[in-house]
């Protein structure tokens, strides 16, 4: 059942929201060379809990981490672990947190020193992707507008986008109703509504949309072993639009200034 959330609750999302980013754009700015996606991980429960949150991920259907670290070809779902960092790495960080009951989620994959102009592009046109994908969240459109916004902008840069794995509501529970594909067709689905809370995340590839799952039963790569990026915010279906309740200090795209709530949230 979708649920819409009130003006409150759309407020405590926003305050979860505040914490996640927060954390996620220190994680930023600490996935150098060296460090390992276990120290990462650490950092991000301390932040969580000093902050007055909870690690949403940790304990979910018995995922052992409060992040998902994924790095070059794995997509999502990462254990964080002895992994060191390398100079040219790609890495996904994915977080959640839960705060007075309920949940925000955020991606970001960040270059790790310098990267290669395939796995730079690669990183754009996925932050694009999300862009494109809010854009579509205006009372009246519907859930298929915006998987087909993401899904023209990847493919007509030759890129995959993963099928298997989708966006999703947000709200008391991480994994709500409804259901949010990157691909589609443009009118199709549920109509948006104000008060509808979406985590859209695109899963771009540089190859084709297959997918497989490691023997640790939780990490996602590429089959053909090509690249992988994974851009993700929690947005607030209003009735003047969508509003971004995950807005980062540092590594945002300029267009999320068209989509920055105010202090209190309107529906």
């Amino acid at each position: 059942m979708v649920t819409l959330k009130s003006p409150r609750e759309i407020e405590t999302i926003r305050r979860s929201g505040k914490i996640t980013a927060k954390v996620l754009a220190d994680l930023m700015q600490a996935a150098r060379p060296g460090i390992t996606t276990g120290e990462l991980d650490a950092m991000a429960e301390r932040g969580i809990r000093e902050r007055g949150g909870v690690p949403t991920f940790k304990g979910y259907r018995g995922f052992p981490a409060s992040i998902c670290a994924s790095v070059g070809a794995q997509v999502v779902h990462g254990i964080p672990g002895s992994y060191a960092l390398r100079e040219g790495d790609l890495l996904s960080i994915d977080i959640g947190t839960t705060f007075e009951g309920y949940v925000s989620d955020s991606a970001v994959t960040v270059a790790v020193g310098a990267v290669s102009e395939d796995a730079d592009r690669l990183l754009r046109v996925t932050q694009e992707c999300l862009m494109h994908g809010i854009a579509q969240m205006y009372p009246g459109k519907r859930i298929g507008d915006i998987g087909a916004a993401v899904q023209k902008h990847a493919e007509s840069h030759g890129y995959g986008v993963v099928r298997d794995l989708v966006g999703h509501g947000v709200g008391r529970s991480m994994h709500e109703e409804p259901n949010v594909p990157n691909f589609g067709t443009a009118g199709a689905g549920i109509e948006l509504r104000p008060g509808l809370v979406l985590a859209v995340e695109p899963m771009i590839t540089q190859g084709n949309h297959e997918v497989n799952i490691l023997k640790d039963g939780w990490t996602v790569v590429t089959a053909d072993g090509k690249l992988a990026a994974h851009f993700e915010h929690t947005i607030a279906v209003t009735v003047g639009g969508p509003k971004i309740l995950t807005l980062r200090t540092i590594g945002e795209h300029p267009e999320v200034e068209n989509y920055r709530p105010r202090e209190e949230a309107a529906v």
